[in-house]
Protein backbone atom coordinates (compact mmCIF):
# COMPACT_ATOMS: atom_id res chain seq x y z
CA UNK A 1 0.00 0.00 0.00
CA UNK A 2 2.93 2.81 1.15
CA UNK A 3 5.47 1.56 -1.25
CA UNK A 4 2.88 1.69 -4.54
CA UNK A 5 0.93 4.80 -2.67
CA UNK A 6 -2.12 2.33 -3.46
CA UNK A 7 -5.67 3.55 -1.82
CA UNK A 8 -7.79 1.27 -2.80
CA UNK A 9 -7.27 -2.23 -2.58
CA UNK A 10 -10.29 -4.93 -2.58
CA UNK A 11 -9.46 -8.91 -1.78
CA UNK A 12 -11.88 -11.47 -2.81
CA UNK A 13 -11.77 -14.64 -1.09
CA UNK A 14 -13.92 -17.52 -2.87
CA UNK A 15 -12.55 -20.01 -0.97
CA UNK A 16 -15.67 -21.92 0.70
CA UNK A 17 -13.86 -20.89 4.33
CA UNK A 18 -14.46 -17.75 5.88
CA UNK A 19 -10.82 -16.12 5.82
CA UNK A 20 -10.44 -14.65 9.26
CA UNK A 21 -7.43 -14.24 9.40
CA UNK A 22 -7.61 -11.75 6.74
CA UNK A 23 -10.66 -10.31 7.57
CA UNK A 24 -8.82 -9.72 10.90
CA UNK A 25 -5.52 -8.15 9.50
CA UNK A 26 -7.61 -5.57 7.52
CA UNK A 27 -10.62 -4.95 9.67
CA UNK A 28 -9.57 -1.46 10.90
CA UNK A 29 -7.76 -0.46 7.50
CA UNK A 30 -10.07 1.77 5.29
CA UNK A 31 -8.07 1.59 2.25
CA UNK A 32 -8.59 -2.51 1.57
CA UNK A 33 -11.93 -4.19 0.97
CA UNK A 34 -12.04 -7.79 2.31
CA UNK A 35 -15.18 -9.70 0.40
CA UNK A 36 -16.01 -13.04 1.31
CA UNK A 37 -18.16 -15.54 -0.16
CA UNK A 38 -18.38 -18.78 2.07
CA UNK A 39 -20.25 -21.54 3.34
CA UNK A 40 -21.92 -20.46 7.06
CA UNK A 41 -21.85 -22.06 9.36
CA UNK A 42 -18.52 -23.55 8.74
CA UNK A 43 -15.03 -23.46 10.08
CA UNK A 44 -13.59 -21.40 11.30
CA UNK A 45 -17.33 -19.87 12.60
CA UNK A 46 -16.58 -16.37 11.68
CA UNK A 47 -18.10 -14.83 8.65
CA UNK A 48 -21.37 -13.36 9.50
CA UNK A 49 -23.06 -10.76 6.93
CA UNK A 50 -22.98 -8.20 10.60
CA UNK A 51 -19.07 -8.62 10.45
CA UNK A 52 -18.53 -5.53 8.21
CA UNK A 53 -15.04 -3.72 9.09
CA UNK A 54 -14.32 -0.34 10.90
CA UNK A 55 -15.03 1.51 7.81
CA UNK A 56 -17.58 -0.48 6.15
CA UNK A 57 -15.14 -2.28 4.50
CA UNK A 58 -15.81 -5.85 4.47
CA UNK A 59 -18.24 -7.81 2.83
CA UNK A 60 -19.41 -11.16 3.79
CA UNK A 61 -21.47 -13.49 2.21
CA UNK A 62 -22.50 -16.58 4.13
CA UNK A 63 -24.03 -19.36 2.15
CA UNK A 64 -25.55 -22.24 2.85
CA UNK A 65 -24.54 -25.75 2.65
CA UNK A 66 -26.05 -27.00 -1.15
CA UNK A 67 -25.19 -23.70 -2.01
CA UNK A 68 -25.66 -24.53 -6.11
CA UNK A 69 -23.83 -22.46 -9.50
CA UNK A 70 -27.62 -20.45 -9.87
CA UNK A 71 -27.60 -19.63 -5.79
CA UNK A 72 -23.63 -18.56 -5.72
CA UNK A 73 -23.86 -16.21 -8.95
CA UNK A 74 -26.84 -14.59 -7.85
CA UNK A 75 -25.25 -13.97 -4.47
CA UNK A 76 -22.47 -13.03 -5.86
CA UNK A 77 -23.85 -9.81 -7.53
CA UNK A 78 -23.70 -8.22 -4.28
CA UNK A 79 -19.82 -8.57 -4.50
CA UNK A 80 -19.94 -6.73 -7.76
CA UNK A 81 -22.26 -4.17 -6.79
CA UNK A 82 -19.52 -3.33 -4.21
CA UNK A 83 -16.84 -3.45 -6.24
CA UNK A 84 -18.21 -0.56 -8.60
CA UNK A 85 -18.67 1.48 -5.31
CA UNK A 86 -14.81 0.96 -4.18
CA UNK A 87 -13.55 1.00 -7.19
CA UNK A 88 -9.99 -0.68 -6.36
CA UNK A 89 -6.89 -0.15 -7.65
CA UNK A 90 -5.62 -3.26 -7.01
CA UNK A 91 -7.11 -6.72 -7.00
CA UNK A 92 -6.04 -9.67 -4.92
CA UNK A 93 -7.87 -12.90 -5.30
CA UNK A 94 -7.47 -15.87 -2.37
CA UNK A 95 -8.41 -18.38 -5.18
CA UNK A 96 -9.76 -21.41 -3.64
CA UNK A 97 -11.54 -23.81 -5.15
CA UNK A 98 -12.85 -26.40 -2.48
CA UNK A 99 -16.73 -24.81 -3.23
CA UNK A 100 -16.38 -27.50 -6.23
CA UNK A 101 -19.32 -29.82 -6.07
CA UNK A 102 -16.58 -32.72 -6.44
CA UNK A 103 -14.23 -31.33 -2.98
CA UNK A 104 -14.91 -33.43 -0.26
CA UNK A 105 -14.55 -30.80 2.49
CA UNK A 106 -17.47 -29.21 2.16
CA UNK A 107 -20.79 -28.94 0.42
CA UNK A 108 -21.39 -26.15 -2.05
CA UNK A 109 -21.94 -27.32 -5.82
CA UNK A 110 -20.18 -25.16 -7.71
CA UNK A 111 -19.15 -26.32 -10.86
CA UNK A 112 -15.22 -25.70 -12.48
CA UNK A 113 -16.82 -23.38 -15.52
CA UNK A 114 -18.16 -21.31 -12.23
CA UNK A 115 -14.71 -20.16 -11.41
CA UNK A 116 -14.65 -18.90 -15.02
CA UNK A 117 -17.52 -17.03 -14.18
CA UNK A 118 -16.60 -15.18 -11.16
CA UNK A 119 -13.34 -14.45 -12.19
CA UNK A 120 -14.51 -12.58 -15.72
CA UNK A 121 -17.33 -10.96 -14.06
CA UNK A 122 -15.45 -9.64 -11.59
CA UNK A 123 -12.48 -8.41 -14.22
CA UNK A 124 -15.24 -6.83 -16.09
CA UNK A 125 -16.23 -4.79 -13.35
CA UNK A 126 -12.57 -3.71 -11.96
CA UNK A 127 -10.62 -3.55 -14.78
CA UNK A 128 -11.12 0.53 -15.56
CA UNK A 129 -10.30 1.37 -12.03
CA UNK A 130 -7.34 -1.73 -11.61
CA UNK A 131 -5.88 -0.87 -15.21
CA UNK A 132 -5.49 -4.57 -14.93
CA UNK A 133 -3.42 -4.92 -11.72
CA UNK A 134 -4.38 -7.86 -10.17
CA UNK A 135 -3.03 -10.93 -8.48
CA UNK A 136 -4.20 -14.49 -7.81
CA UNK A 137 -3.14 -16.61 -4.70
CA UNK A 138 -3.66 -20.19 -4.84
CA UNK A 139 -5.85 -21.35 -1.63
CA UNK A 140 -7.40 -24.56 -1.34
CA UNK A 141 -8.70 -27.47 -3.27
CA UNK A 142 -8.96 -31.32 -2.00
CA UNK A 143 -9.81 -33.28 -5.35
CA UNK A 144 -7.67 -32.73 -7.94
CA UNK A 145 -9.59 -33.19 -10.81
CA UNK A 146 -11.88 -30.14 -9.98
CA UNK A 147 -8.69 -28.33 -8.52
CA UNK A 148 -7.23 -28.89 -12.06
CA UNK A 149 -10.08 -27.81 -14.02
CA UNK A 150 -11.61 -25.22 -11.80
CA UNK A 151 -8.02 -23.63 -11.69
CA UNK A 152 -7.64 -23.69 -15.58
CA UNK A 153 -11.26 -21.91 -16.05
CA UNK A 154 -9.69 -19.00 -13.41
CA UNK A 155 -6.55 -18.93 -14.83
CA UNK A 156 -8.71 -18.73 -18.86
CA UNK A 157 -10.54 -15.78 -17.65
CA UNK A 158 -7.45 -13.92 -15.94
CA UNK A 159 -5.46 -14.36 -18.83
CA UNK A 160 -8.11 -13.24 -21.32
CA UNK A 161 -8.43 -10.13 -19.21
Amino acid sequence: IEKYKLNRIVIIDFDVHHGNGTQDIFYENEKVLYISTHQYPFYPGSGSNNEKGKHNNVLNIPLPAGTNSEEYLNAYEHVLKKLKEFKPEFVLFSAGFDAHEDDPLAQFKLKSKDFYDITKRTLEVVNKSSNNKVVSILEGGYDLNALKESTEMHLNALIEN
